[in-house]
């Protein structure tokens, strides 16, 4: 009975494989069917956002009709609509949120969508949304960590949680990775352990960081100070300070056995889901530095998929399987001894497709059909069903439709059965949701494979021919060969169950046409495919070993059989690699060429022939010896080729082989072959091609319609061969032109003509007798026939009574007595060009200043141009001048803008004139009538020089100046400006200036000032200028010329006036000048043109203050108060000598004695040591004095004092005759010092 069960249970499982295999069929073959809703594309379900970016979820499904969306949260409808924040993207049912309004937090929900037509409904998995985060280090004061030598160190890092975890990393403060090793390591959690430090390992830059990858930013941990002491070191240090007391009376840390640091105690465990990534670590201290290996106890380490890291600590297996279960020990050991850590892994397993998600089924009515949602998982999972989104429980009973567990049965499916199905299965760790529907169908057969595809393959190889096909119900697919009279079956055809038909070993005569069809109970469909069988690709001649002496050339040959149909081309590889980049490697069809061969020249060399379908080899190798040395030869021209023979002729081409003549010890380089063309160009030999030395074959491509006759000339180092003898005479037939001619024009000499000219064919390129040319052409906006004439011994046509420049599509076809040649390119031109017949309009001229105008014109439509536009012409003149005294003057002058602008500037225009102008526009043909005649007044310019200038009546304080006035007037004088400089200075001066008024036009400049101008006085510097705008507020505005960026313009109101005098320029810099007009706030500000101004260094007349007479009293004055103080200086001085200098010395003892000024002769303030404060800059003595690096009043400089001396009883007598240090200290309080008299009468002497 259970045997019997058991084989129920195998044959229930087969019936279920086959109707799955039967009945599965992939999306969307066909458009247009009616189809559930299928979802393509959705986010993942642990979904991770960037909270600084909006929030998109997505959801993307197809189907027929194109399904609707709708979206849950947290369990329950999410009314978009609802909320401003979401939208919905059409067509789809992506969610985007916008979080510039709102917060991130308030979406992270779990989300789930739903699609769904009439045909049924899909929906997504739990979509979890969280926003990542990157949290800042919390604050803490780290101490510094201070350690013994040879000890055991760990650095936590304990970064902030993020989501997701952040990657850890440890730098210094120049952001560089600490050195890590086998004795320093970092270990997952991010802490930095030593297994023993050393002196080196003392830092103050230990810094974790941690990269958190969304946001991409990095947080930083404070600083970690470590110092690793030497114990030795510090109790001899401290020794000397604490009578030899042992401050440390511990030992220094001495050689150990290994510990583990992490993990702690002999064994752990650990869980890990299947596919995800295992990582073990172990993480011993000790001195030396432990040695880790890892092993497993009940088997070996997975191979492929294993991999050690941080210095063997961490034991690192990826895609982790049931397999790899089990206990891990890692082993530390040094020299002193071995310790062990196991670990006990477990691996569970979230729910896993063990045959691949349900697939949908297409069904026809009455057919049987099957689910399967097989999954496994540990622990086992469970399997839930639903259908269109709602438990299958609950859902509208169905006869034809049994769930078992993990598989739903289908028998006997009706019309409107159609639904999607959920299969949920999970367990304790996750879980798997698939959508697959139920499509019931009633559908003709179809073929999807390709319609008359061909099928090429090498002989003797296995073909496939495709016959991919749908329908409802599954048709059943038949093989037909040519003729029909039976199906294909049997050897050599195998069937696949996808309808590919298989020849395992095809032949020639297996080619054909095959036609497939597909049958089922509602139609029938067929269709046709070819198969070609080719001939394989084979090398004839293979390269052979050779052996050549340097400096010669060598020729592989590799001739090679293929089919006709296919191109092959050929690849040569030196020791299998690239042939090197060098133009002595010659690579032929059928041949390889080493011209001058070098050591490196040495090797293997492999010829590949490769189709489209196949390829074949052959190898040969190479070998360099030194070459022989040879007497002195002498080097001549080759001799010329003989024996010249004609073969494997055809209608276009013909093998020319030929035996080359002596080489006369210069190599053969090259070979070139002539030809004569008897019938056309008797006695003109022509350059037809050049072959290689080493060939002595040549395939010629020729022309119809030629009597060749060749020859060939040999070429070395020294020169060209004679050339052979010729060969005989080979024709070839007349054809059809190959070509038509080039060049094609189509132009107008007339208005109603058109002109169409070509570059004729050579008698080369006729291909025959009987050349002439079908000329064609028709207008080209108009779908009317081609009008044709045939033209001879002619390369131009003239077309008469066309329209006035109208294009035309043109065609010229070159026709010989055996055919015409290809279909021509359409070429294009225009009928003849007439005047054009339209004057431009709406012209205005518009003044930019008194010597520049714009022109402005509406340009003239196409139609009236009549002609390929050429450009404008602007005729001009002036009238005269709007001045009485002015004469008369008409010169007319003609401007051209080449092209199609609408405006033009008219420059060198008369200030203060009257000017005509009109507009015409031009063709190839001429002018077009003028537009109307317009006039515009030029404003007033600056007028010119006067004519003349004569200085009379002069006299000792006064002269007269006469001048005429100016030929250019340019408006009206409103006065003269009279400027003046002295012989000895640069600067010209204003004695008088008549205020100009406005200039009297109408038409406004771009700038509305005018005539800036700078003269530099004794009270400042005065601008004028001319102004004629509306705006009141006028400003004068300046800056140094040099000035930084930051400086800013200085400013001053000038309203109402035309000039001002500047004041706070300060002499010897130049400056830059600008007026300023300011409006409204809306309206722009209005400039002059910058004016360099430059200030003199002394802006007042020079006077000789010498001559002053009350200067000269002055210095009396001074010479005699200097002269008393001078022998009252004396008079004390020689009472001083009498002293005693011991009385000095003795003096000089007590500290706080300080001399009074009048003992040191000196002009100055006496001031207590408590002020002997210096001045900034000055340099300090330890003493408190300050030093002078020169004295104007020190007797020194009379000539009788000197540099300070000691006595014979050791006294200082430089107190007398030197520098006394009491002067010293008086010259260093706030630099209050009297002139010393030598500079004074120096000073005096200056001025007299």
């Amino acid at each position: 009975m259970m045997e019997r069960r058991r084989m129920d249970a195998a044959l229930l499982v087969l019936f279920l494989v086959h109707l799955a295999t039967a009945l599965e069929v992939p999306l969307d073959l066909l458009e247009g069917l009616p189809q559930p809703p299928t979802i393509t594309h959705q986010s993942p379900k642990d979904y991770i956002i960037d909270p600084r970016e909006n929030i998109i979820i997505q959801c993307e499904a197809k189907g027929k009709p194109h399904p609707s969306f709708s979206w849950t949260r947290n369990g329950t409808h999410f009314d978009i609509d609802q909320d401003p924040n979401v939208t919905m993207k059409p067509h789809s049912g992506t969610l985007v949120v916008d979080i510039s309004r709102t917060k991130a937090e308030q979406y992270e929900c779990v989300y789930q969508c739903t699609a769904r037509n009439k045909h049924g409904t899909a929906v997504s998995n739990n979509i979890v949304v969280r926003q990542s985060r990157s949290p800042l280090w919390s604050k803490e004061k780290i101490k510094p960590i201070v350690v013994q030598e040879g000890v055991s160190l760990v650095l936590p890092c304990r970064p902030p949680a993020g989501l997701p975890p952040p990657i850890i990393f440890w730098m210094d403060n120049n952001f560089q990775r600490l050195p890590q090793s086998r004795r320093v390591s970092q270990s997952l959690n991010g802490d930095l352990y030593f297994s023993n430090v050393l002196r080196e390992d003392s830092r103050n830059d230990y810094i974790c960081y941690a990269r958190f990858p969304y946001t991409q930013t990095i947080q930083q941990k404070q600083p970690i100070t470590v110092k690793v002491l030497n114990l030795d070191a510090i109790n001899d240090t401290m020794a000397a300070f604490y009578n030899d007391t042992d401050l440390f009376s511990e030992d220094p840390a001495d050689e150990r056995k290994p510990t583990f640091l992490i993990p702690s105690g002999p064994s752990s465990s650990k869980m890990v889901l299947r596919g995800q990534v295992l990582e073990m670590e172990c993480i011993a201290e000790g001195l030396p530095t432990p040695e880790i290996s890892w092993t497993k106890n009940s088997g070996d380490l997975p191979v492929n998929r294993t991999s050690y890291l941080h210095y063997q600590k961490t034991l690192r297996i990826v895609n982790v399987s049931e397999s790899d279960a089990g206990d891990y020990r890692c082993t530390a050991r040094n020299k002193l001894g071995t310790v062990y850590h196991t670990i006990h892994i477990m691996v569970k397993a979230a729910p896993f497709w063990i045959s691949g998600a349900p697939r949908n089924l297409v069904l026809a009515p009455g057919e049987d059909g099957v689910l399967t949602c097989r999954a496994s998982g540990t622990p086992k999972p469970s399997v839930t069903w639903a259908m269109n989104g709602i438990p299958i429980e609950n859902s509208p009973k169905d006869l034809s439709r049994k769930v078992e567990d993990d598989t739903i049965i289908f028998s006997v499916v009706q019309s409107g059965s159609s639904a999607v199905y959920q299969c949920n299965v999970s367990n304790d760790y996750g879980y798997l949701l698939s959508n697959a529907f139920v499509n019931v169908l009633s559908e003709t057969p179809r073929v999807l494979t390709q319609a008359n595809k061909v099928y090429q393959v090498i002989k003797n190889h296995r073909a496939l021919l495709d016959c991919a096909s749908f329908g409802s119900p599954i048709p059943r697919i038949t093989w037909f060969k040519d003729s029909r009279s039976s199906t294909l079956d049997g050897d050599p055809y195998m069937h696949h169950d996808n309808g590919t038909l298989e020849i395992h070993v095809a032949q020639a005569h297996h080619s054909g046409k095959y036609t497939c069809v597909a049958r089922n109970t509602l139609g029938i469909y067929e269709n046709h495919v070819y198969l070609e069988v080719k001939d394989p690709t084979r090398i004839l001649k293979q390269p052979d070993y050779k052996q050549v002496q340097r400096g010669r050339s060598v020729v592989f040959e590799c001739k090679v059989t293929y089919d006709p149909s296919l191109q092959p081309t050929v690849t040569w590889l030196k020791d299998d690699g690239e042939l090197p980049d060098d133009e002595r490697l010659i690579v032929d069809f059928d041949s390889l060429t080493i011209t001058d061969v070098t050591e490196n020249d040495a090797g293997v060399y492999t010829c590949i022939m490769n189709t489209t379908l196949d390829q074949d080899s052959a190898r040969a190798e190479l070998t360099v010896v030194g070459a022989t040395p040879t007497p002195a030869v002498v080097y001549e021209r080759p001799d010329p080729p003989t024996d010249l023979e004609l073969t494997d002729k055809k209608k276009r081409s013909v093998q020319l082989t030929w035996t080359p003549g002596d080489e006369h010890n210069s190599p053969i380089q090259k070979f070139l072959i002539q030809y004569e063309d008897s019938l056309h160009h008797r006695g003109h030999w022509h350059n037809l091609t050049e072959v290689p030395g080493t060939k002595t074959t040549a395939h010629l491509k020729l022309s119809p319609y030629v009597h060749y006759i060749f020859r060939v000339l040999a070429v070395n180092s020294v020169g060209f061969s004679r050339p052979s003898f010729p060969s005989r005479m080979f024709k070839t037939e007349p054809a059809a032109p190959d070509e038509n001619p080039t060049g094609v024009h189509g132009f107008g000499t007339e208005h109603d003509n058109l002109v169409i000219s070509w570059k004729p064919l050579t008698g080369l390129q006729s291909n025959g007798p009987g050349l002439h040319y079908k000329v064609m052409w028709r207008q080209k906006l108009m779908e009317s026939d081609w009008t044709k004439v045939t033209v001879a011994n002619n390369s131009k046509f003239v077309v008469s009574g066309t329209p006035t420049f109208v294009p035309y599509e043109l065609k010229v076809q070159a026709v010989n007595d055996h055919g015409a040649g290809p279909e021509p390119a359409i070429a294009h031109g225009y009928s003849g060009e007439d005047l054009p017949v339209a004057a431009p309009e709406n012209v205005q001229a518009v003044l930019l200043n008194s010597t520049l105008s714009e022109v402005h014109w509406d340009p003239v439509p196409p139609k009236s141009i009549r002609g390929h536009l050429k450009g404008y012409k602007v005729y001009y003149w002036r009238e005269r001048s709007l001045h009485k005294h002015n004469p008369h003057h008409v010169e007319k002058q003609i401007l051209t803008f080449s092209g199609n602008h609408t405006h033009g500037i008219l420059p060198g225009l008369h200030p203060f004139s009257l000017y005509s102008f009109n507009v015409r526009v031009y063709n190839g043909k001429g002018d077009g009538p003028p537009s109307p005649t317009q006039q515009f007044e030029t404003p007033e310019g600056v007028p010119g020089p006067p004519t003349s200038l004569v200085v009379t009546n002069t006299n000792m304080d006064t002269l007269t100046l006469e001048w005429n006035p100016p030929h250019d007037r340019n408006g009206h004088i409103t006065g003269y400006t009279l400027k003046y400089q002295p012989g000895n200075t640069q600067t010209p001066h204003s004695i008088a200036r008549s205020p100009p008024r406005r200039p009297p036009h109408k038409v406004r400049p771009v700038s509305p000032f005018g005539n800036v101008s700078s003269s530099s006085g004794e009270d400042g510097t005065l601008i004028s200028w001319e102004y004629w705008g509306p705006e009141k507020n006028i400003y004068v505005e300046y800056i140094v010329k040099n000035s930084e960026g930051e400086e800013k313009w200085q400013k001053e109101l000038v309203n109402g006036s035309q000039n001002v005098m500047l004041k706070g320029l300060k002499e010897g810099l130049s400056y830059r000048v600008r007026l300023v007009a300011k409006g409204h706030h809306d309206q722009p500000l209005h400039r002059s043109e910058e004016l360099l101004v430059l200030v003199p260094a002394v802006t007042s007349r020079q006077v000789d203050i010498a001559t002053q007479g009350w200067f000269i009293g002055l210095m009396c004055a001074i010479a005699l108060l200097i002269l008393i103080l001078l022998i009252i200086c004396f008079i004390q001085r020689n009472k001083g000598g009498k002293y005693p200098v011991k009385e000095k010395e003795d003096a000089h003892t007590d500290p706080e004695f300080q001399p009074m000024k009048d003992d040191d002769c000196t002009f100055g303030e006496y001031s207590d040591n408590e002020d002997h404060k210096p001045l900034k800059g000055s340099r300090t003595p330890s003493n408190g004095t300050v030093k002078r690096d020169d004295s104007d009043d020190s007797l020194v400089d009379y000539g009788e004092g000197g540099d300070g001396q000691f006595n014979e009883d050791g006294s200082f007598i430089g107190q007398y005759s030197g520098k006394s240090v009491s002067r010293e200290t008086a010259e260093g309080h706030e630099s209050s010092e009297a002139p010393s008299p030598i500079n004074a009468m120096n000073s005096l002497n200056s001025f007299v």
